[in-house]
């Protein structure tokens, strides 16, 4: 495919996605199960045009769009997309999409309209392996996994602040009781943390081996060790039965912007990640 035509790919789909959240935010406001319906075709058909860039991607170069940031993040929205039908389809949570898209929407729109400017470093360019990919894509399966966590314990708390005010009936009927949101969000941090830790241990065997100068305080790693110990002791906690309910739910979301530092801002002062 042209570049030309694969912009014009990307803009259309952003279009369509943006759509596709008015549908969704209208469904939720309003209980509008046409709107429902729409907004589910739509993001189907973003999906479908994600997965044609990623194909395009792998066929082009021979390998999936993982070794620059703009590229992890793109993937990361294709499998957001991707887990969050496969939730609303299984389990039939209701709202999971709406929310969950929302993150998704805005990584893409970064991606499309503001592309960063960095290129791959000569260490990427020149040291691409099996491992450093099998790092990178658990690492974001994880970022994966974590985002939907959260955005449980996010509609767990709007759930608790509907019953206790007694308001939104309609909008009550609809979302999970608390008792499946919060196993769903739990489940999801014990699935999460050991795909993280995994990633995290190759990311630094691959590390190691190719990268001579390397600072094991450099800030990435810092702060990836940091993620795992947080979630490590929520797990902790949870099993023991020190926290649950809202004050899980609280406990998670604020992992999770540990997580969006770690990705966003860590990267930045590292010496060698992306």
């Amino acid at each position: 495919m042209t570049e030309n035509f694969l912009a014009r790919m990307q803009e259309g789909m952003v279009l369509l996605y943006a759509f596709s959240l008015i549908s969704f935010y209208i469904d939720f406001l309003l209980h509008n199960r046409k709107a429902k319906k729409i907004a589910f075709w739509l993001l189907y058909v973003v999906w479908l045009l994600q997965t044609i860039l990623v194909i395009d991607f792998y066929i082009r170069t021979g390998r999936l769009p993982l070794l620059s940031l703009e590229q992890g993040l793109y993937f990361y929205s294709w499998l957001l997309i991707t887990f969050t039908i496969f939730v609303t389809r299984i389990w039939k949570i209701e709202f999971i999409a709406f929310f969950t898209n929302l993150l998704g929407f805005i990584i893409v729109v970064i991606y499309t309209f503001a592309p960063f400017q960095w290129q791959e470093t000569a260490v990427s360019g020149q040291l691409i392996s099996e491992l450093l990919f099998i790092h990178i894509f658990l690492s974001i399966l994880a970022y994966v996994v974590f985002s939907l966590s959260c955005t449980f314990s996010l509609l767990y708390l709007i759930q608790y602040q509907l019953l206790k005010k007694k308001k939104w009936r309609k909008r009550l009927m609809r979302l999970n009781d608390l008792m499946m949101l919060e196993k769903f969000a739990s489940i999801l941090i014990v699935v999460g943390l050991p795909i993280f830790t995994i990633g995290i241990i190759l990311g630094l065997q691959w590390a190691f081996l190719k990268i001579p100068t390397l600072q094991i305080l450099d800030a990435k790693i810092i702060g990836s060790f940091l993620i795992i110990i947080i979630y490590s002791v929520i797990v902790y906690l949870k099993l023991r039965k020190d926290i649950a309910g809202k004050k899980l739910a609280y406990y998670n979301i604020s992992a999770f912007l540990v997580v969006l530092i770690n990705f966003f801002l860590f990267g930045n002062f590292s010496s060698f990640h992306f």
